[in-house]
């Protein structure tokens, strides 16, 4: 189990700080696992780069939740300016099931748009600065399908156990740009479809909040020059989720007092 957790998120930080740039930087996905009407979450992630998601849904009926996600980056550096902000809202069905019901699927769909304006700066043999700048915006379309577990697994740290959620995010996203400007002339447009799977664990500090991990790929399909894959998702986080079913252990146990 803990090189099943340790592979992917080796990879996902590899590759999120590696030297690539695309227009196009993915946000970590809403994952609300939701069981129930009335069920609230929201959240907030960080990459490594910088990047910031906030995640937010709501249970309208027994099976059916509407959601919003949003991330920003603003980054000033020796070499590169980068700065990247995109804004999504969807919808769909979750539903829970096992033995103990504690087990969630989740189907999500939606759009959004944003826009990426990155400066890349190099020194040539003189010492003069050559500086490139490219500016986008696009839309965006996804689909999504979670699959959690609430199983009661626990991390003993301190004396206390912890209990574990996980899962996995599967999400495809289609990226068509509207507008791209090189060094501020028109240029090519392009669109492409990026398959993202995410993989997540969640440390339960109470019963309301919880401690996200995430890791993650992206694979574009088409071969593009600016709009590729060339970020993954690597992440660490909060979510609190309110009026939900509680399937875990409610809080931290301390075992040391257990045993007396």
């Amino acid at each position: 189990m803990k090189r099943t957790l340790f592979l992917p998120g080796l990879l996902g930080l590899l590759l999120s700080m590696s030297g690539c740039v695309s227009t196009y930087m993915p946000n970590v996905p809403n994952v609300p696992m939701f069981t129930k009407k009335g069920e609230l979450s929201t959240g907030g992630h960080i990459t490594p780069k910088g990047n910031f998601t906030f995640n937010t849904a709501y249970a309208v009926t027994d099976h059916f939740a509407v959601l919003v996600n949003g991330s920003m980056l603003n980054s000033e550096r020796r070499k590169r300016d980068l700065q990247h902000n995109l804004i999504e809202a969807g919808g769909g069905y979750f539903t829970s099931f096992g033995p103990d019901n504690n087990r969630v699927l989740e189907v999500y769909g939606g759009f959004g748009g944003g826009s990426s304006d990155r400066t890349e700066r190099e020194e040539n043999d003189e010492g003069a600065i050559i500086s490139e700048r490219r500016e986008a915006s696009f839309s965006k379309y996804f689909v999504q399908v979670n699959f959690s577990s609430k199983r009661k697994k626990s991390l003993r740290l301190f004396g206390n156990e912890y209990p574990l959620n996980y899962g996995t995010a599967l999400r495809a996203s289609y990226i068509d740009m509207n507008k791209h400007l090189f060094n501020g002339l028109p240029a090519e447009e392009e669109d492409n479809i990026f398959l993202e799977p995410i993989f997540y664990t969640r440390l339960t500090l109470n019963p309301s909040v919880q401690l996200q991990y995430s890791s993650g790929s992206n694979f574009g399909l088409k071969n593009r020059k600016s709009l590729t894959a060339g970020y993954s998702v690597f992440s660490l986080g909060f979510v609190i989720n309110v009026g939900g079913r509680n399937t875990t252990q409610s809080k931290p146990v301390n075992t040391k007092k257990a045993a007396r």
